[in-house]
């Protein structure tokens, strides 16, 4: 099957929301280490996998166009599915204001980054991946969630000859010789994790049960989450990794009481941001994170530049 990346490519095929850039930017929001099932397939077509469909999505102007592969033709469902995913619902523009009247620092970093929302994505993948994040970088993680779909998932389609597999179900990660597999494909320690936690949601809430989280109070969805295994502190309503404990000792010159991410201060910079930015507190969190990665990528690009500028250099003399 052929990649479509344009809507003047089969336009029958092609569905369109109304979805200004205020309100998502597809470039930051698929690419700021939040899903790692989406790649750049063309300049400015983003190509994944939700759910059990292949999806390639496109923004132009304050339209939020897509494309599903396979025999359905896009209509009112996957309308509500992708609404569903970014959340649409949720107006961004006036919570980046009230972010910024509360906050002037955020408002500087902002104006750079709009659209930055965050993804309702399936629970089931959604905390399977997180644990694949643990001392791992966004590129080394799609990898791994990559082989991880091929090697349980099932195969939807191929476009242009590249594979798309669905997100394993949890009882082909709890099989008994799930573990020993994963670590052939690389993911070391954290196999133990993915399939242990695998197989404590199939033998115990399943599938709906962890669904059925998102309606509880917070303080017992994240007593439920933390102890499944290889679950830790990122289970926040505030994600607290080393990007944001450095964004709130740099930055905002929060007084940590401990020079190492221990549990007590996840607790306070979570404590310290929710105050700050209120009910949304994690998603202006993710407005700040994706300012960061794009900050580091932008060093390390610059860095890789001038090593190859000293290395030209020195092959002239």
């Amino acid at each position: 099957m052929a990649l479509r990346d344009t809507p003047s490519t089969c336009p029958t095929l092609w569905r369109w929301l109304r979805c200004p850039p205020a309100e998502l930017r597809l470039d930051l929001v698929l690419a700021s280490g939040q899903a790692f099932r989406w790649r750049e397939s063309s300049p400015g077509a983003w190509t994944g996998v939700l759910g059990d469909r292949v999806w390639t999505l496109r923004q132009e102007r304050d339209r939020l166009w897509y494309t599903v592969y396979g025999r359905e033709t896009p209509g009112p469902e996957t309308d509500r599915i992708l609404r569903d995913y970014f959340q649409l619902d949720v107006g961004l523009a006036a919570l980046y204001r009230t972010w910024g009247a509360a906050d002037p620092l955020f408002c500087q970093t902002a104006t750079a980054f709009p659209g930055v929302r965050v993804l309702r994505q399936d629970p089931v993948e959604c905390l399977l991946s997180f644990i694949c994040t643990s001392n791992n970088h966004v590129a080394r993680i799609t990898t791994m969630i990559e082989r991880l779909c091929q090697a349980f998932g099932q195969h939807l389609c191929s476009l242009d000859e590249q594979p798309f597999h669905a997100f394993p179900s949890l009882a082909a990660l709890a099989g008994s010789e799930a573990e020993a597999k994963l670590r052939a494909l690389g993911f070391g320690y954290r196999a133990r994790f993915v399939s242990g936690t695998a197989r404590a949601i199939a033998e115990g809430m399943g599938a709906k049960g962890l669904c059925q989280l998102r309606a509880v109070p917070y303080a017992e969805a994240r007593r439920v989450l933390c102890a499944l295994p290889g679950v830790g502190a990122k289970a926040e309503a505030v994600p607290v990794d080393t990007h944001v404990w450095h964004i709130a000792r740099q930055r905002y010159g929060a007084a940590l009481g401990a020079r190492s991410l221990t549990a007590r201060v996840h607790q306070e910079i979570g404590d310290f941001f929710r105050e700050l930015w209120g009910p949304y507190a994690g998603w202006a969190q993710a407005v700040l994170f994706c300012a960061d990665l794009r900050k580091g990528r932008a060093s390390g690009s610059r860095a890789r530049r001038g090593r190859s500028r000293a290395s030209r250099g020195a092959g002239c003399s």
